[in-house]
């Protein structure tokens, strides 16, 4: 029987990267989209997954032995024939090292605050707190909003990162009263670009958008990922300037392109994206910068963005 709880792919503890201070991020699995750059693909299913890493896998054969559906084969370079795969994760619980390993974990609501209440004193010395993560968390309201009724008990600083994509009213009304500060993801100005790229239209996202931006007391900063030749053309640039100039927002923070999901791609045996292996060169980083800085303040009356663009 499937569980009431959404999994959770990991508590990255002492973050100093996801928010203000220190701070713990829960990853939730499941996520509406299918970026085709996505840094964490292993949180896109909502379901239990196996990967496999070919330099941790010691060939002991163990895993062969106990998997009940013959999934596993250790002359595959794959080492897991997926259509044959339960995801039981029988073969990640006997592997002696990290060749296999299973992703997401369920956390009643208690044990995961339990988890994070333990930097309680980090949190407060520091002004940090916790951040909700992905995958996209708002895709469980319920569970979220006991968490979060939870921590605010506690005082404790709540950031979300979130796509954009889900029910407003729900989001609204279970998720958004106890959080403090929202990264939100703008990729892609046209929607059938967007579409081509992430999987779905951006007309929820920037809908959605605009409503966060009228709430008053909320934080809201937009992040654009910089993916070599989707998101960083000047059309899309300056036309993500117009949606943040239109929806209001102070700052707008750019994240340099990142690689690292390329590997987990091949470990989920999924084919690896088209897409740059290599992190972006610092003169690049600033090529960008400076052309998105131009274009904001060719917004004379937007001026104050350009001053607080890169956070």
């Amino acid at each position: 029987m499937e569980s009431p709880l959404p999994l959770i792919v990991d508590v990255k503890r002492n973050s100093l990267e996801d928010g203000p201070g220190i701070r713990s991020v829960v990853f939730f699995k499941g996520c509406p989209l299918r970026c085709l750059f996505c840094q964490n693909p292993e949180t896109q299913d909502p379901n239990v997954e196996i990967v496999f890493s070919a330099r941790e896998c010691i060939r002991c054969g163990e895993c062969a032995i106990v998997c009940p559906q013959g999934a596993i084969d250790l002359g595959f370079s794959g080492r897991i024939h997926r259509e044959k795969c339960l995801r039981c994760g029988r073969c990640a619980g006997i592997c002696p090292g990290k060749g296999l390993r299973r992703i997401g974990s369920y956390y009643p609501v208690e044990v995961l605050t339990g988890i994070l209440l333990q930097d309680l004193p980090f949190y407060r010395h520091s002004g940090g707190g916790v951040t909700l993560s992905g995958g996209e968390c708002t895709m469980h309201p319920d569970y979220v909003e006991s968490l979060l009724k939870s921590l605010r008990e506690k005082g404790i600083h709540i950031a979300l990162e979130t796509s954009g994509y889900f029910e407003y009213e729900t989001f609204k009304g279970k998720i958004l009263p106890y959080i403090d500060l929202i990264y939100y993801d703008i990729k892609i100005a046209d929607p059938e670009i967007h579409r081509m790229y992430v999987g779905k239209t951006n007309r929820i996202i920037l809908d959605n958008l605009f409503r966060i931006a009228r709430e008053r007391g909320i934080k809201v900063y937009p992040r654009v990922p910089l993916i070599p030749g989707i998101t960083t053309t000047m059309k899309n640039l300056k036309e993500i300037v117009d949606i943040l100039c239109e929806a209001g927002v102070e700052a707008v923070s750019l994240l340099p392109y990142n690689p690292m999901g390329m590997e987990m791609f091949a470990s989920l045996g999924r084919a690896k994206p088209a897409l740059p292996e290599l992190f972006m060169r610092p003169d690049q980083e600033r090529e960008i910068y400076a052309i998105f800085t131009k274009i904001i303040e060719e917004k004379e009356r937007f001026g104050s963005m350009a001053e607080k663009s890169f956070l």
